[in-house]
């Protein structure tokens, strides 16, 4: 047989050769895919994931005010996802992404390539796929195994799921560093603002953060987060994503991560709210209250919650402006000032408290000073922009080179003027605001800044209430047989003595004023008034009424002290306890979840408040028959409505004509209050409302300190409450209790408190089975004291 040329040989060995290459390669392949694929999920159990969704907590008008978990994310579906996102990514990972099934081999190849020259492993050629493999199912390690597991994981992702499938899982998953993951969160970490308001250079600098979220993080490292950023929109513009006009403006904007942070700055007293839903949560789900996704919403209407952190923030300012300056937070070293690098870091190290920028003074003069701020460059500060600057002292007298100290904005970014010297305040304060028919809480502020101090004032300090307590008492004695037109005698006593110190209370102002018209004893605040009622009435008749109006009896002193606010109570008890009086004589209790949904989106829990009267459809057939204390819809009445409406009368007149005056700038006739201040003005308070309102101040140290000879509730609350409810009341009609029909009106001798005889006199309101007679004014005369004060007095 002839044999085979040369050349045959040659292509016979080298198809051979080829055919066991492939053979060895295929058996490489099957033997990688047998000894690895029972390790890794199948493909009838792929693609689906659960993500660990973090707790919201949102306002009544579903601002975020919360988050808690490892995990901040927004889970959005693909269509609700914007093309400009989509082609972002696609084009700074995977521009073949639409086009493989998977595995990008001509991305393989180009890095298998490159470690053969280079000896170094790169990531190329991992695809958008092979990613989501491996944040699904696989660790970061950077090894083979890693890789051959992640493209066996891809092939079967790819043929379970769709390209847009693929992508939604991506997009939602992939970490973005501070702690968002996924698109929609990072777009609110950060920009502040929903995923589909991106621009295209916020979107690019999103798409760039897969490659080392860290290391292009805008926050941290704006500039390096700016270099990945263009390069990611030259890679939309090479792809034709974008157009160069598109291109040119995207690569020259500036970088404006953080840029928003201003309304959460604002809104941050929330976190006392936040905080209060978060240890609910907590209690009732335990560690899945982080994970599960729930969505709760709360009564607070961030209108107001931002007006009431706001006026508790000035309110204390304020009060810091009037007392001595307590000096620079600390000094920094020279090398540090002489340094701008160093400066510069000094100062991204502090952080805004209450609103307060921190600042380092650069250069003092005579009559002015220069600081350095973080965001906003150079601040020069002149004598009037200095609160505790004398007249004529040196600047020197208050700030030294190296200080760091704080500024408050009083006004839009672009006025010089508006800037303050302010220190962090030692005083603190708590505002509540609730709806009086509902109970539902819609602001409170427990402190001048929750992450400088966590403590709640608003619901865990108990304080003493002083004369905003005596309208309880007021309310002891109309059920027990007084009216407003009583005659009470505001005249020094002296109770105990012996071998015991005695008590000699005295009014305020330190003046007497004889017999005195209950109606007048609560409009002045006369202490001895109401020492003499709470004697009349007996301590234990009282605290039985009192308690009514949801004020612990175990927090109240048995003794005459009690009628001067002896007692202790939080800001949030008192307003609880105010409500009766704004919404007619009904029991209603505070609370601040409205409704709390799971990760799915089915609701777990509706809150379903009793409702005072007004809120009642036939309420009045209801009470008639009894249904108030059957019925799941009406909250109790703990006192009658004539009782209710009588207080809140009087309490109008603390605002007209008494200690509340101040509060007639307001210009509304509809608002009821009271002031407090407690002995030694150590705690101030103002409690006010209208039909529709309950607003509580209270301003005082942590420690019981003396605030100032001057601090009464009038100068150190009042001004709080009147700045919240200008906001919280613009633009909302009058809202006055409705008067019980009943009621009646005579005109009396201011004097006496008897009928006017003759004509002339002054109107008074009584029920109607305690208006005086002409009778009684005869019997008695016109100057005569009452017979109830010769008798109780």
């Amino acid at each position: 047989m002839k044999a085979m040329p040369r050349a045959a040989r040659f292509v016979v060995f080298l198809i051979a050769g080829l055919l066991s290459a492939a053979t060895l390669v295929v058996c490489a392949v099957a033997g990688v895919y047998l000894y690895f694929g029972p390790q890794l999920p199948q493909a009838g159990d792929i693609g689906e994931t659960e993500f660990n969704e973090p707790l919201r907590i949102y306002t009544a008008d579903r601002k975020l005010i919360g988050e808690y978990g490892v995990e901040r994310r927004l889970p959005r579906t693909y269509d609700e996802i914007p093309k400009a996102v989509v082609d972002a990514f696609v084009a700074a990972e995977d521009d073949r992404f639409f086009e493989h099934p998977g595995v990008d081999y001509q991305g393989i190849i180009r890095a298998a390539i490159h470690l053969i020259e280079t000896g170094r492993k790169t990531q190329g050629g991992s695809t958008i796929t092979m990613q989501l493999a491996r944040n699904l199912y696989l660790t970061n390690d950077r090894t083979y195994v890693r890789k051959i597991k992640e493209i066996i994981l891809a092939l079967r992702l790819e043929s379970k799921l769709s390209k847009e499938q693929l992508l939604e899982l991506y997009l939602n998953k992939i970490y973005l560093g501070n702690r968002a993951y996924g698109v929609g969160a990072a777009s609110e970490a950060y920009y502040n603002k929903p995923l589909d308001e991106l621009d295209v250079a916020q979107t690019a600098m999103i798409a760039g953060l897969p490659k080392a979220p860290s290391r292009y993080n805008p926050l941290a490292s704006p500039e390096r987060a700016k270099q990945r950023r263009n390069y990611v929109l030259s890679r939309m513009q090479a792809l034709g994503m974008i157009s160069d006009e598109t291109y040119e403006q995207a690569i020259d904007a500036p970088v404006t991560a953080g840029e928003n942070d201003t309304e959460r700055e604002d809104r941050q007293e929330v976190d006392y709210v936040a905080e209060m839903v978060r240890q609910d949560m907590l209690a009732r789900y335990g560690d899945k209250a982080y994970t599960q996704g729930f969505d709760v919403t709360t009564t607070i209407e961030s209108g107001r919650q931002r007006a009431a952190d706001r006026a508790l923030r000035r309110d204390l300012l304020a009060y810091d402006a009037r007392h001595e300056w307590h000096g620079p937070e600390k000094t920094l070293d020279k090398s540090t000032l002489d340094d701008a690098q160093a400066l510069r870091e000094a100062l991204e190290k502090m952080s805004l408290i209450g609103g307060l920028v921190p600042a380092v003074v650069e250069r003092v003069a005579q009559r002015s000073a220069t600081l350095a701020t973080e965001r906003y460059g150079e601040v020069t500060l002149d004598a009037g922009q200095m609160p505790w600057l004398g007249q004529g002292q040196s600047a020197g007298a208050l700030v030294e080179r190296g200080d760091v100290v704080r500024l408050a904005h009083t006004g839009s970014d672009d006025e010089d003027q508006a800037w303050t010297l302010a220190a962090i305040p030692e005083v603190q304060g708590a505002m509540v605001a609730l709806d009086p028919d509902t109970g539902a809480i819609e602001a409170l502020s427990g402190g001048f800044d929750f992450d400088a101090s966590k403590f709640n004032r608003a619901v865990q300090a108990r304080r003493q209430p002083g004369s905003s307590f005596k309208p309880f008492l007021y309310s002891a004695a109309l059920d027990n047989g007084f009216t407003p037109a009583s005659i009470i005698n505001d005249a020094p006593v002296v109770y105990g003595g012996g071998l015991g110190e005695a008590w000699r209370p005295q009014n305020y102002s330190g003046r007497i004023h004889g017999p005195t018209r209950m109606r007048e004893g609560l409009v002045h605040s006369r202490n001895l008034v109401s020492i003499r009622l709470l004697r009349s009435i007996g301590i234990d008749a009282a605290i039985d009424h009192i308690a009514k109006f949801g004020l612990p009896a175990e927090q109240m002193p048995r003794d005459l002290s009690l009628a001067l606010g002896s007692a202790s109570f939080s800001p949030l008890q008192m307003a609880q306890a105010y409500a009766v009086f704004a919404n007619g004589g009904y029991g209603v209790k505070p609370y601040y979840i409205s409704r709390i949904e799971d990760g799915r989106g089915d609701v777990r829990f509706a809150a379903e408040p009793r409702v005072a009267c007004a809120r009642v459809a036939n309420c009045p057939a209801l009470e008639a028959t009894g249904g108030d204390a059957d019925s799941d819809r009406l909250a109790p009445r703990v006192v009658d409505a004539a009782n209710a409406w009588l207080i809140g009368d009087m309490m109008r007149d603390v605002i007209r004509r008494g200690t509340g005056r101040r509060a007639t700038t307001l210009e509304r006739s509809d608002l009821s209050g009271k002031t407090g201040t407690t002995n030694d003005q150590i705690d101030a308070w103002f409690v006010g409302f209208n039909a529709d309102l309950v607003a509580i101040s209270w301003v005082g140290f942590d420690e019981l300190t003396p605030m100032g000879s001057s601090e009464t509730g009038a100068h150190a609350a009042l001004p709080m409450w009147i700045d919240f409810m200008r906001d919280a009341l613009a633009g909302t009609p009058e809202a006055m209790p409705p008067r019980p029909a009943d009621l009646v009106t005579v005109n009396i001798d201011p004097e006496s408190g008897q009928r006017a005889l003759g004509g002339g006199g002054i109107p008074e309101t009584f029920r109607p089975n305690n208006v005086p007679s002409e009778e009684e004014a005869r019997r008695s005369g016109d100057n005569a004291p009452s017979s109830e004060v010769e008798k109780l007095f």
